[in-house]
C-alpha cells in the first residue's frame, strides 16, 4: 500500500456507494430527529444494518474580539451527564440558512452581535448523523442582551483570551468535538497555527 504525500492525493471510489440499500425502516421520531434502520447488501451478498439519525444542520460560532478574547458558554449536557464548555452553537430552525442560524445563536447565547463573519467550513459529526456543522469566525463585535432558550437557563458565559480557549481545546479541557474543531479552524484562519 502506498502512502500519499498529502490528503489531497487521496481519491474516493468513482462508483459511489459500495453497497445497495435494500430496505429502510423508520424506527422512531422525536421532534426534528428521525431514527431509521437501513438494511444494506454488499457485493458478496453479506447484509448489515446501519442505524441513521436524521438531524438538523447546526452552526458553531467562534467570537473574536478586537483584544483577542473569545467567549465560551457552559451548559449541562444531559446525554453525557456532565457540563461542557463550548463555543456558541445551535441547530437550524426550519428553513434557516447557516449565516442566519449563526447570528441568532451568537446573540441568543452570548448577547453578542458581529458585523463580520468568516466561514470556517462544514464538518460532519458522528458517522450515523446526517446533519452538518457549519462553522464561523465572528468579528467586529458589540454587546447586546442575551436571550437564551428555555432549556439553556443553566448556561454560563465566559470571556477569556482566545489562546486560552484554544489551549483548553488542545489539552482536552474542552471535549465538545464541534467546539474543538471550530476553535482550531478559527486559530488557523487567524494565522495562529
Amino acid at each position: 500500500m502506498t502512502s500519499p504525500s498529502n490528503l489531497s492525493d487521496l481519491s474516493h471510489p468513482t462508483g459511489g456507494r459500495p453497497f445497495e440499500v435494500v430496505r429502510t425502516r423508520m424506527a422512531g421520531r422525536s421532534g426534528p430527529f428521525v431514527i431509521r434502520e437501513d438494511v444494506i447488501t454488499f457485493p458478496d451478498g453479506a447484509e448489515a444494518t446501519y442505524t441513521v439519525v436524521t438531524n438538523p444542520d447546526s452552526a458553531f460560532v467562534v467570537p473574536y474580539f478586537d483584544n483577542s478574547d473569545t467567549m465560551l458558554v457552559r451548559q449541562w449536557r444531559h446525554a453525557w451527564d456532565e457540563s461542557s464548555w463550548e463555543v456558541p452553537a445551535g441547530t437550524f430552525d426550519e428553513g434557516e440558512d447557516p449565516m442566519t442560524c449563526a447570528r441568532r445563536e451568537l446573540a441568543e447565547e452570548t448577547g453578542l452581535i458581529a458585523t463580520r463573519y468568516t466561514s470556517l467550513g462544514v464538518v460532519h459529526g458522528a458517522a450515523f448523523l446526517t446533519g452538518r456543522a457549519h462553522m464561523f469566525l465572528a468579528e467586529e463585535i458589540t454587546a447586546s442582551d442575551r436571550n437564551p432558550e428555555t432549556y439553556e437557563q443553566d448556561m454560563e458565559v465566559r470571556r477569556l483570551p482566545f489562546k486560552e480557549a484554544l489551549q483548553a481545546a488542545l489539552d482536552g479541557a474542552i471535549a465538545h468535538s464541534g467546539s474543538v474543531t471550530a476553535l482550531v479552524r478559527a486559530a488557523h484562519a487567524l494565522k495562529l497555527l
